[in-house]
């Protein structure tokens, strides 16, 4: 539930209405505005009635939550929420563009990347440096050596760093060198790692597993909400359905219903999402035009020696086209493409 205080309610009155809260072995959080203070309530509301809060010196109302997720329902924070990384803010008026290789192979390969990218305006440079594979064969990432790499592109173009993190136990090594850590799809549903991340003190980009829920979806932001960590950004990065010609399917319908829904801003992931260099474009255009809080894109120097995902990676020139392509949209629905 959320409890609103009256415009006049003093700070002995939230007091009281935190320390019933505590009683009741819930936790509250405490939101102050410029007019209003707003409590929420986590935990089993059914331990406390709505009745005796409204009761309380300085209580103006006291509304139910009905969605199973809390902290990320748009009826605990009216707003939309913006997440710093670094001096990039994420869920403003202007579209942020990740972009970057799928995985770092080389310092020449990351540099170049990471060069070609900034050259075109994008806000942060993504990279993979632990990757998960579907096949045990493949190419499986640097480790901490590429976590280095990206920290060397960082040194030399200024760009932060989005890469993700696969385990609870490497989430202290992948923080020491990341802006922004990634949940990738597979691990969405992964508790342990998310109440470690909760926990890192980093911004969070979490993907949306290929067979979610919406629900499910923002379930796992209240992992990371409830841990005590607000820097949370959703990601839609296509789900599985009997389409054979992409690789996924870009669920773009989730970017307005999650608008909606949730304060939380939402960014696409057009490569994923289909797969193919040639509709990476289109559905960017398609992703902004529908309410989109940036774009993570593949860029690599030379897609056809990729270690991994090369088929659905830009070359830094078809990504310097797309930056021309999605301003235009971006500037038809009152929004522009931040660039660094």
């Amino acid at each position: 539930m959320i409890i609103i205080c009256k415009a006049g309610a003093t700070e002995n009155d939230v007091r009281a209405v935190v320390a019933k809260i505590e009683k009741a072995a819930l936790r509250p959080h405490v939101s102050r505005g410029a007019e209003r203070t707003v409590i929420g309530v986590i935990g089993d509301e059914r331990r406390i009635r709505r009745e005796a809060f409204l009761l309380m010196p300085g209580v103006e109302n006291v509304i139910p939550v009905l969605k199973p997720y809390k902290l990320a329902s748009r009826e605990f924070h009216p707003t939309g929420t913006v997440v710093k990384v670094g001096e990039v803010e994420i869920g403003g008026k202007d579209v942020i563009i990740i972009a970057g290789p799928c995985s770092v192979e080389s310092a020449g390969q990351i540099e170049s990347a990471a060069a070609s990218v900034r050259a075109s305006g994008a806000s942060l440079l993504r990279g993979g440096a632990f990757k998960p594979r579907t096949s045990p064969y493949a190419f499986q990432g640097l480790g901490e050596e590429g976590l280095k790499l990206l920290a060397a592109a960082r040194e030399k173009t200024g760009l932060g760093i989005v890469t993700e993190v696969l385990e609870s136990a490497d989430v202290p090594v992948v923080a020491e060198y990341a802006d922004m850590l990634q949940v990738g799809a597979r691990n969405m549903h992964n508790t342990h790692l998310l109440r470690a991340l909760a926990r890192s003190g980093k911004p969070v980009l979490l993907k949306r597993n290929f067979s979610a829920t919406m629900t499910e979806f923002l379930m796992s932001a209240e992992y990371l909400l409830s841990g005590g960590n607000p820097g949370v950004v959703l990601c839609e990065r296509g789900i599985r359905t009997f389409v054979e010609y992409t690789r996924n399917t870009l669920d773009l319908n989730v970017v307005p219903a999650v608008k909606a829904a949730s304060h939380l801003p939402i960014v696409v992931d057009p490569s994923h999402g289909t797969g193919r260099q040639d509709l990476v474009l289109p559905m960017s255009r398609a992703a902004i035009a529908a309410g989109a809080d940036g774009l993570i894109v593949e860029v690599h120097p030379k897609p056809a020696e990729a270690f991994s995902d090369g088929e659905q990676s830009l070359t830094p020139a078809a990504f310097n086209d797309l930056m021309t392509e999605i301003g235009k949209v971006a500037g038809a629905v009152n929004r522009s493409i931040i660039q660094r």
